[in-house]
């Protein structure tokens, strides 16, 4: 499985270099000098496309630069702009944290409540002040539902049984139990 680590913005300076668009909690390391990334085309999600090597890897001013061996000049860099940079998962090492998950771990899993209800399935999952778990409804109710990703709503999580299991306080699947 691919995963997105960053999207390239536009050129910085003559040399070659360009702003990414940070996708990763791990940026040190996934734009460390000799790491390769592949580039899809401006179109979101990854695809087959150009393997780039970073060369360099710089913060200014709060904003990730990076040069990729063989982009020297600006009119090169400006054709990466849109790009969208992905590795690997397998490539990904293990967090160490038995309660950390990625996101594309997550994604996909079934979801259920702590009685044995089937609710849906995780479709995505959305980083703001809290971190969402984006969930599409099988159960019958409507469309999508948000579930905060915190341990008192979200008790379990078994990547290799593709389970994930929530506890919902009354009226976050359906507001019509609100009290």
């Amino acid at each position: 499985m691919r995963v997105i680590v960053g999207r390239v913005g536009r050129p910085h300076g003559i040399r070659g270099e360009v702003v990414v668009g940070v996708r990763t909690d791990e940026p040190d390391l996934r734009f460390a000098a000799g790491a390769t990334l592949d580039a899809a085309g401006q179109e979101e999600g990854p695809a087959d496309g150009e393997r780039l090597t970073v060369a360099a890897a710089r913060w200014h001013s709060g904003q990730l630069l990076v040069a990729f061996a063989g982009i020297t000049d600006r009119t090169a860099a400006g054709e990466l702009t849109g790009s969208w940079l992905s590795v690997d998962s397998s490539q990904l090492p293990d967090t160490g944290d038995p309660d950390e998950f990625r996101d594309h771990e997550l994604i996909g899993l079934s979801v259920r409540t702590t009685a044995g209800d089937q609710v849906g399935v995780v479709t995505d999952v959305l980083h703001h002040g809290q971190d969402l778990l984006v969930v599409r409804r099988s159960d019958g109710g409507d469309g999508e539902s948000l579930v905060p990703f915190v341990k008192p709503l979200v008790p379990e999580v078994d990547v290799a049984a593709g389970v994930l299991v929530i506890d919902p306080p009354p009226g976050l699947l359906d507001p019509a139990q609100a009290q």
